[in-house]
């Protein structure tokens, strides 16, 4: 970067776009242009309205809409619980999501968070919330990586890989 002081410029100037031009979607907490907000996907009438997909970052439905599965609704946590770096429930968008629940007619909830110990504790929490709710909650499947094998698996993928495993038809 030293000997190209005009990328370090152009990376400056995009830097300051973005700041300019991207906001948070005030419906579902995603990324939008600051001239359309709520952003697209909010707005757009061929979502399916019967599902609400939980992530934990922005940057997360762009991964969920690039596989091309999903066509429901998105909610941004903005992180996860992880006491050990002092977020705790009041610093992620839980009282949003169960006011989005509470206003939406839903019928799934699917929690898309990280398989980490943060990510299953949030998980959890947002389960005791959503108890009282007349919603099904799912979590995503997690198993072996499409490509990969087993020795490349360690123990706690392989054990949710087998006891969440689906039964292919005939």
């Amino acid at each position: 970067m030293k000997k190209n002081d005009s990328l370090l410029s152009e990376l400056i100037e995009a830097l300051r776009d973005a700041e300019k031009n991207i906001d948070i979607c005030n419906e579902c907490g995603g990324l939008t242009l600051k001239n359309e907000n709520p952003c697209k996907l909010c707005l757009s009438a061929n979502r399916d309205d019967r599902y609400l997909c939980v992530v934990e970052e922005p940057s997360d439905i762009l991964l969920l809409e690039r596989a091309g599965e999903y066509a429901g609704r998105y909610h941004v946590l903005m992180g996860k619980l992880s006491p050990g770096k002092g977020y705790g429930p009041s610093d992620i968008n839980i009282d949003s999501l169960i006011k989005r629940i509470t206003k939406g007619k839903f019928e799934e909830v699917i929690l898309a968070l990280s398989t980490d110990m943060e990510g299953d504790a949030t998980a959890e929490l947002i389960k005791e919330k959503l108890k009282n709710f007349p919603i099904r909650v799912s979590r995503l499947a997690s198993g072996i990586p499409a490509g990969s094998g087993l020795a490349y698996s360690d123990p706690v993928t392989l054990a949710r890989a087998v006891k969440w495993r689906v039964t292919e038809k005939q």
